[in-house]
């Protein structure tokens, strides 16, 4: 069974920063478009930044840009993301999957940035 495993999230304060991580077993990431998700409480999830495991191409929602990287490294089939200058808008969980949602979505991961 495929299950992708989001870690690293935790409570920042605003300006902190945070590394999240998402581990896979029984899938390759080389292969597909990863996407990093979140959903804040009563708010739909959305997706804020993916990467290809093909090429270069990654793609950042304007909420996070210039704050947020993604990257990947394939030899350890992890997908990173790091989080920085983090304010209390980004609180939410996070969750990480293909992004096309093919995978369970899972508990993800909580992020929590204070004032």
């Amino acid at each position: 069974e495929v299950q992708l495993q989001a870690s690293g999230g935790g409570l920042v304060q605003a300006g902190g920063s945070l590394r999240l991580s998402c581990a896979a077993s029984g899938f390759t990431f080389g292969h597909s478009a990863i996407g990093w998700f979140r959903q804040a409480p009563g708010k739909e999830r959305e997706r804020i930044s993916c990467i290809s495991g093909v090429d270069a191409y990654t793609y950042y929602a304007d909420s996070v840009k210039g704050r947020f990287t993604v990257s990947n490294d394939n030899a350890k089939n992890t997908v990173y993301l790091q989080m920085n200058n983090l304010k209390p808008e980004d609180t939410a969980v996070y969750y990480c999957n293909t992004v096309n949602g093919r995978f369970s979505w899972g508990q993800g991961t909580q992020v929590t940035v204070s004032s």
